[in-house]
Parts: C-alpha cells; structure tokens; sequence
C-alpha cells in the first residue's frame, strides 16, 4: 500500500542524497562504517557514470572509504550479533553523545557478556559477540588492537573490565558529552553554528554545481 511505497521511496533516496552530499564536494576519501560502504559504491558509480557521459575524464573523482579500527562496526550493548542503532528501542543498547557521564557508565556496567573470564587469543571472540563488541570498543578508544586488549584483561573477569571500559569511555568521550549538554542547552548557539557552516559549505559547493551543469549543458 501507500505506507510501504513511501517506505520504499525512504530506502531509496537515503543513498541517492548520500552520494549527492559526496559527489557535491568532490570527496575523494569518506569515512563510513563498515555497514556504509555499498552506499560509497554508489557513489562511484555516479561519478564513473557522469564522467563517461559527458566526457569530462576526472570530473568527479571516485571517492575511497575509509574503513579503519578494531570498531568500524559498533555493535548493540545488549544483543552483539545486532548493529547499535538509534533507532533501537532499548536505551540500553547504546551510547548517546547526549547522555550523561554517569548514564554511559551505567550502560556499560549492564552491557551483556557471558560467565567466562576474557580469553587468552583474539580468535576466541568469535564465539563471544558481546565480548568481542566490548573488546572492540575498548581498542577503538584506547588506540589499542584487539590483540593487546585481550593480551592486557586475559584471564580477568568482567567485574574487572567493565569498569575499566567505563573509565576510559568517561576519559574519551565525556568531553564530548560536555560539550553536546552545553550546546543542546543554548539553542540559538547551534542555529548560529549551523548557518556559518551552510554559508562554508555553500561557497565550496556553488562552482562545483555551476561547472556540473555546465558539463551537462544547462544554461544558467
């Protein structure tokens, strides 16, 4: 029916609008999850489409991902073979940049792992998602690889690494969360932002659109 037209039209023109956003500043490297990537390709596939077309070689050049760390894909607190999203129901699945310190702690403290101690070899994770998601993170922040994440907790209980997890995620990321509960508290701070990064962008965008149409043959 209309409902699942409408969402069909929703699917469609997230990737469409991504490309545009990429191909508008003429990207040539964007950084996107792990999940991200075959919307990158669309991307390219644009870029290779348009220069052909209109035989302007190099036009649009065809942006490179950049997909890099031990946590491209962060996964859900309470369910690690789900991606953390949003738009998940349970709060508890995630951590906002809105939260408060002291919420990510907690949220961190009942993220779901499983009786056994952190294991001797990275390989082992594989049957653990949960623990491997709080592996994952905890080498995303703190510049570590999973291997000397799991050569640093081997052996230890979640008693353990859960507070140590929490500890570095308040040292990483609570500035940030400062900083979003200081803006979110001043809205005409955010619209002044907002607009001085649209006129930024707009200056950099117009004579990319105005050399596009100009290539397809558009008078201005």
């Amino acid at each position: 029916g209309k409902n699942a037209e409408r969402s069909s039209v929703g699917l469609f023109d997230y990737p469409v609008l991504m490309a545009a956003d990429i191909l508008t500043y003429k990207a040539t490297h964007v950084p996107v999850g792990d999940d991200q990537k075959q919307h990158l390709e669309l991307s390219r596939d644009i870029a290779a489409r348009f220069n052909s077309d209109f035989k302007v070689d190099g036009f649009f050049p065809l942006p490179e991902p950049i997909i890099g760390g031990p946590a491209a894909r962060v996964m859900n607190l309470q369910d690690g073979s789900k991606k953390m999203s949003k738009s998940d129901p349970a709060d508890n699945s995630r951590i906002n940049l809105t939260d408060s310190v002291d919420f990510m702690v907690k949220k961190i403290k009942k993220a779901k792992t499983d009786t056994l101690p952190m294991p001797a070899h990275v390989d082992e994770l594989k049957a653990r998602p949960e623990v491997d998601n709080l592996v994952s993170i905890y080498a995303a922040l703190s510049g570590q690889t999973k291997e000397q994440v799991v050569a640093e907790f081997v052996g230890a209980g979640f008693g353990t690494f859960k507070p140590r997890l929490a500890d570095l995620a308040v040292e990483v990321l609570g500035p940030t969360m400062t900083s979003m509960a200081t803006y979110l508290a001043d809205p005409a701070q955010i619209d002044a932002i907002l607009r001085a990064g649209a006129d930024r962008a707009n200056a950099i965008a117009q004579p990319i659109l105005k050399a596009t149409k100009d290539a397809v043959g558009f008078w201005a």
